[in-house]
This record gives structure tokens, C-alpha cells and sequence, in this order.
């Protein structure tokens, strides 16, 4: 099981350890990760705000490069995955675009796109093409008595007509991942609200006033942990959090994990080898908890 392997930009720069527990669940799972080369940033979030055609040109190189190693994509940023299917379905769709894509492409390097790959989040991968059977008999350590707030980003699940990842207004599938290692989803209000990200950089006060509401909400839920796919979301409450607690004057001591870090841990993974250490939010709450499991 091989697939070529899209960091973005966020993971390499500010969340390492996205990007160490993926290597290390991939590892055991058997899935092979190509690192791709060559690949620069796909234009989500910043130049999308600009120049959407920009966005969907850089996009389209990125998907261009899997294509030409004959592999389907894997990536972990819920902006990327994003940006990376709007572009595989117009280049697929709109003949015109394809045609000027491909025109750049071969000018710049010598590359064409035809939109016959796929583009996969990582989640997909698990609960697709391992499966939950697979994943449950990997389970060493089970992770019983967590209660997990689940939170999916927005990134993954909207626009629903074109993404189709899930049932955006009841998404299932981080969940029954999150449910496989022992721990519990449980319930919280505001599970499918935004984080409050997009606006950091307009209004950083409202950004974290809403991350902070949603870090209230999953502590009045009883929740040991958040449970994240999305870099952005994972700064949003993890990197974030004191200061979301400056401004709301409100304490929250919530650690927050990436779902591969998750895994990890129910895999029988150290909390070093899945990269807790890089967390910044205190987890030493969470593995007293999961000691006495």
C-alpha cells in the first residue's frame, strides 16, 4: 500500500509531530509513504484569499507530481485536501482549465495532469483502505475510560457537494476511528463549529473568544482530550491555548491530540515516539489517565 506523501506547509514548519506519528502508524500498518519531491505550497488559505485561480494552478502542479509517479495522494492538512480535490475536479470538468493548466505545467516542468489519481486524507486512508477491522486488531494498548471530544475542522467537511468526505451536518468517520482505539466519542455542543482560525489574523480576539467557547464546550462535556485532524485547529486549541485563556479569562488545562497521535498510543507507541513532547498544551493529566487503563 504506496501513496505519495503531501506534508503543506503548516506540518513541517509548526507541527512535526503530525507528521512523526503518521510515519510511525504508517510503519506498522504497512502503508508506504513517498515523500514528494519538488512539492511547494498548494495556495490554500493565503493566495486562495487573493487569486483563487492562483490557488487552484499551485494545487494542480502538487496533484500533477503524484500523477507523474503513478500514485494516489495522501495528505494531512484538511486546507490541502481541500484545495487539492476543488482543483482534481475542475481540471476533470472544465476543459478550458485543463488546457491552461497543462499549458504552465509543461512550460514550468514538464508535467501533465490528467486528474486520474486520487486525492486521500489521511483519516481516509485508516478508515478505507485499512479499515476498522485492520485497525481494532492493531489495538495493544486500548484506551478505555477516554472520553474524547471529536473535532473534524471545517476544511474537510464543506463545501459537502463537492468534498463529500462525510455527512457534514453528522460526520461518522473520525469518530468510529477515535472509538476503535478503547476511547469514547462523546457528545459536546459545539462539535462542528468553526475554531475561529480563518479570522486569527483579522480579528485575533474573536479567533480565540470562539476557540474558547468550543474548549469550554468539550470541558462541560466531560472530556478528557480534543481530538483533531486539522493543523490549523490543532494550533487553534493546542499551540494557542494560553492564550485563548488570556482572553477569556478562563482556564481549560484541555490536552489536545492529533488523531495519529491517538492511534499511536492505543498501538502500543510511547507517548516520545507519537510526539507528545511537541504538544504544548500539559498532557501529563491525559497519561496518568490512560496509566490506569
Amino acid at each position: 500500500m504506496k501513496y505519495a506523501y503531501y506534508l503543506g506547509c503548516w506540518v513541517p514548519a509548526r507541527l512535526n509531530q503530525y507528521d512523526l506519528s503518521t510515519r510511525v502508524i504508517a510503519r506498522k500498518l504497512g502503508i508506504e509513504l513517498i515523500d514528494l519531491e519538488g512539492a511547494g505550497c498548494c495556495g490554500a488559505v493565503l493566495i486562495r484569499s487573493v487569486n483563487f485561480k492562483t490557488n487552484l494552478m499551485m494545487s494542480a502542479r502538487i496533484l500533477a507530481l503524484a500523477e507523474n509517479i503513478g500514485l494516489d495522494l495522501l495528505v494531512l492538512c484538511n486546507g490541502c485536501y481541500e484545495s487539492l480535490i476543488e482543483a482534481k475536479n475542475l481540471v476533470k470538468t472544465n476543459e478550458n482549465f485543463r488546457e491552461e493548466v497543462n499549458t504552465l505545467l509543461k512550460s514550468t516542468d514538464n508535467l501533465i495532469y490528467e486528474g486520474n489519481k486520487k486525492v486521500k486524507h489521511l483519516i481516509q486512508v485508516l478508515y478505507d483502505d485499512i479499515g476498522i477491522e485492520k485497525l481494532r486488531d492493531e489495538i495493544k494498548k486500548p484506551l478505555d475510560g477516554l472520553r474524547v471530544a471529536v473535532h473534524y475542522g471545517c476544511h474537510i467537511l464543506r463545501p459537502s457537494d463537492r468534498l463529500k468526505f462525510d455527512d457534514a451536518e453528522n460526520p461518522k468517520i473520525l469518530d468510529e476511528l477515535v472509538e476503535v482505539t478503547g476511547a469514547k466519542s462523546i457528545y459536546w455542543p459545539l462539535k462542528l463549529w468553526c475554531c475561529g482560525s480563518p479570522i486569527l489574523a483579522i480579528d485575533r480576539n474573536l479567533s480565540l473568544s470562539i476557540a474558547g467557547m468550543k474548549l469550554k464546550s468539550a470541558k462541560e462535556a466531560g472530556a478528557d482530550c480534543i481530538v483533531t485532524i486539522c493543523p490549523f485547529c490543532q494550533i487553534q486549541f493546542d499551540t494557542l491555548q494560553s492564550e485563548i485563556s488570556k482572553v477569556t479569562g478562563e482556564q481549560y488545562n484541555m490536552p489536545v491530540l492529533l488523531y495519529p497521535q491517538l492511534l499511536g498510543l492505543a498501538m502500543g507507541f510511547t507517548p516520545e515516539e507519537v510526539g507528545l513532547h511537541l504538544n504544548k498544551t500539559n498532557v501529563d493529566s491525559l497519561l496518568k489517565l490512560l496509566s490506569k487503563a
